[in-house]
């Protein structure tokens, strides 16, 4: 077969070249002013982003598994409290109720949409639970209506959500706290690693910038344990270019995920079932197929980038093996054996989002 377009699976350098004069302007304001850390770009993206989602406050932090542990910490959970996630989550997410202090529990996946199992999640509450994460998996909204009427303390990873909504409310606004990760390849994403922590209350949010910066209430005068997880200015200054634009690029996102669906109404590849009370954000297009390998390797033939997120749930990485062994997760682990994503960002042009289409379409069938 003789490839004639090569689509890579991500391309976050066309994005780049885009904004570059953007972007070297707010980095030279950076420069300008000799302030390189808690500034006044990270203070101006902080009200901006919180006003974007329709929140009372955004704080930026260092990182999205920062922004999960800063949560935590904000809520005064830590050693001896159990968190509950879901099983088909990222590592980081698990991480971050570990650095926090607390245990991290597992429930299970539906594996028709990715969202989590409210079912498996209350067969997994006990005496010790002191809140929920649930994942806004790929860009699609969690069942929050059920995670929310369970009364706990929910803190929403929205790492793949920028954009994200249910019910007419953006996600990162509906539980206790909300955390996001500015990761360069995220739907808003920086120039290096990034986060942020969003809540309407001014006392969590308070809390949240004490334990970023050691704990202290003024200079040289803490008043709790903290950790040092600051947005640093550039950071600041390149996603206050990037904000106003995500709003657009998440619609060509969800134009091209309306292109694929077209490709692959028919046969056994099938993107994931969607949520009916939210509008996804498609940081990821995600599809299930019976045979993986045998669609990546017709997708590759074809000249197009695929990924698997994620190959193993939580309980497949050794390090958290233990973490199985509560209860059965047949969701995440069938999951874990039928994903991939195909590619899925706003540069893509429509010459290769169509080839992309086609591609997929004849892969499933040679697959099938």
């Amino acid at each position: 077969m003789s490839v004639t377009t090569t689509v890579p699976f991500a391309a976050p350098a066309r994005a780049i070249a885009a904004q570059r004069a953007e972007l070297e302007a707010a980095a030279a304001r950076v420069f300008d002013s000799g302030r390189l850390i808690l500034g006044e770009e990270g203070r101006a993206f902080e009200a901006e982003l919180a006003a974007w989602l329709g929140t009372a406050h955004a704080v930026g932090v260092a990182s999205g598994t920062d922004a999960i542990e800063l949560a935590l910490r904000a809520l005064e959970i830590g050693p001896g409290s159990e968190v509950v996630t879901q099983a088909n989550t990222c590592v980081p997410t698990v991480a971050a109720i570990e650095r926090a202090g607390a245990t991290p529990v597992l429930c299970d996946a539906d594996p028709a949409s990715g969202r989590i199992n409210v079912e498996s999640l209350r067969g997994a509450l006990t005496e010790r639970t002191r809140a929920v994460v649930p994942v806004h998996l790929y860009g699609q909204v969690a069942d929050l209506g059920a995670v929310l009427e369970i009364g706990l303390p929910v803190i929403e990873d929205c790492a793949q959500a920028m954009g994200t909504t249910w019910r007419g409310r953006a996600a990162g606004t509906l539980g206790a706290l909300g955390t996001f990760s500015f990761y360069p390849t995220k739907n808003l994403g920086a120039l290096g690693d990034g986060g942020a922590v969003v809540t309407s209350d001014p006392d969590l949010a308070e809390r949240v910038r004490l334990v970023r910066q050691y704990g202290q209430a003024d200079r040289y005068r803490h008043v709790e344990h903290g950790v040092n997880s600051r947005l640093d200015e550039l950071q600041a200054a390149f996603l206050r270019v990037r904000l106003p634009l995500v709003a657009e690029g998440n619609e060509r996102r969800r134009a091209i995920a309306s292109r694929y669906d077209e490709a692959l109404t028919d046969g056994p590849v099938r993107p994931l079932e969607r949520a009916t009370d939210g509008e996804h954000c498609f940081h990821l297009y995600v599809v299930r197929t019976p045979d993986r390998d045998a669609f990546r390797a017709e997708l590759d033939a074809r000249g197009v980038g695929s990924l698997v997120h994620y190959p193993e749930p939580i309980h497949g990485h050794e390090p958290y093996r233990a973490l199985g062994e509560r209860a059965p997760l047949p969701g995440a682990e069938e999951l874990a054996r039928t994903v991939v994503s195909l590619p899925m960002y706003p540069e893509l042009t429509d010459a290769e989002v169509e080839h992309v289409a086609e591609a997929a379409a004849a892969a499933a069938r040679a697959a099938g």
